[in-house]
């Protein structure tokens, strides 16, 4: 083994710079509704004009992801991170405008500026990564970078909130752009080059060719069926459920509290985890994490004691990780490198496309079958599509086409 795959990739000053502005760009993509939040709460934002900001920056993310997956293949990865980067500052900079006294026009174009940032810039960071990291290495990279999301979804709310105390909310909207600006210049430049006949096609046929290379993996349709669904079920049900549960069975939204956090520890743990361990059977260790989520619902099932729920909840953090990071890594090594950001995009476009319908559809079925039935095909669901993808010809390992997938069953 080479001394390149022996050190750690946390000591390459190309990957730090990477990871600082993927990280940056989490912490401005989570931090924006929860600011906004505070910004109802000190009265400069009417709670209808935050649901239509918060609709608006969903939409701009979806439309903006296919289409930075096309650029970012055409052109240069790091380029598109750049202007992705700065089209977010600047939407970042209208809301803050468009706060307190401000028009709500500006609020609500800013809000889909900003999103549209936020999407472009997640195909082509993940894309970067097989540029800017060697293949050995790539689990660790995409482990590290996830752990840095989590730690600061824990502990940025509280640093949030404290900052509100002394400073007007407009200035934290200020900060947000600010963290834009340092995931635009920080990452390093990568190595890829647009791939010959890509540049000055028709975006649609780009974007069909992206198709095309996923569709030549079988696990990975498999896969993001499996995340798709898991998302879509399993993800309402601790966004619309566990609120409720927290406060009509346990009368309090201290088991909401716990739980988010337990989740979160628990990513924590499975990052770190899965940074060094490389079962042989990766996929389907994967696919056994994600299948973990069923957890979350089945224990809003009934009242359990508290330190259950949270528990259910740190095991549903590690179950999703020890997804998460095999999966990117598997996506960066299998996908033909000059189709990477497409097949990323696709990715993002399926997996987070159906999390608002899934949020739309559970309170309604809630109120007409009731919360037991809702939650139990919830969980039966996160169960059941991850192990139905497991059969699927190079699931085990992640890996294959469907030209040899029949060779690597097993």
């Amino acid at each position: 083994m080479t001394a390149t795959t022996t050190r750690s990739v946390l000591r390459e000053p190309r990957f730090l710079r990477l990871w600082a502005g993927t990280t940056a760009s989490g912490l401005a993509t989570w931090a924006l509704p929860f600011v906004l939040g505070l910004a109802v709460l000190e009265g400069t934002l009417d709670p209808v004009w935050l649901g239509v900001a918060l609709g608006v920056r969903t939409a701009g993310f979806l439309a903006a992801v296919p289409v930075s997956g096309v650029l970012a293949d055409r052109y240069s990865r790091r380029a598109t991170v750049l202007w992705s980067g700065l089209a977010a500052t600047a939407g970042t900079a209208a809301v803050a405008a468009g706060l307190g006294a401000g028009p709500g026009w500006l609020l609500v174009a800013g809000s889909l500026v900003a999103g549209a940032g936020q999407g472009a810039c997640r195909p082509a960071f993940q894309a970067l990564v097989a540029e800017v990291v060697d293949a050995d290495r790539r689990q660790q990279a995409n482990a590290a970078t996830t752990f840095a999301v989590r730690v600061t979804t824990l502990v940025a709310p509280a640093g949030a909130a404290l900052l509100a105390a002394v400073l007007p909310v407009r200035a934290l909207v200020a900060g947000i752009g600010v963290l834009w600006v340092l995931a635009a210049l920080v990452p390093p430049r990568g190595t890829g080059r647009p791939a010959a006949g890509v540049t000055g096609s028709s975006f649609w046929r780009d974007f069909a060719d992206g198709v095309t290379e996923a569709r030549r993996h079988p696990w990975f349709l498999a896969g993001l069926g499996a995340l798709a669904t898991v998302i879509a079920t399993g993800y309402s049900a601790t966004g619309v459920a566990l609120p409720l549960v927290s406060r009509d069975v346990y009368g309090s939204e201290a088991v909401l509290a716990g739980a988010l956090t337990g989740y979160t520890v628990g990513a924590l743990a499975g990052a770190v985890l899965v940074s060094r361990w490389r079962p042989v059977a990766r996929g389907w260790v994967a696919l056994g994490g994600l299948a973990l989520y069923a957890v979350a619902p089945l224990s809003l099932l009934v009242p359990l004691p508290v330190w259950v729920v949270v528990a259910a909840y740190v095991v549903c953090g590690i179950g999703i990780e020890l997804f998460n990071v095999p999966w990117f890594t598997a996506v960066q090594r299998e996908v033909e490198p000059s189709k990477l950001a497409r097949v990323s995009s696709l990715d993002f476009l399926v997996s987070y496309g159906l999390a608002p319908l899934g949020l739309a559809l559970i309170a309604p079925a809630i109120t007409a079958f009731g919360t037991t039935p809702v939650l139990a095909t919830c969980a039966a669901a996160c169960a059941a599509a991850p192990l139905l993808a497991a059969l699927t010809p190079g699931t085990r390992r992640f890996t294959g086409t469907r030209r040899r997938a029949r060779s690597e069953r097993g």
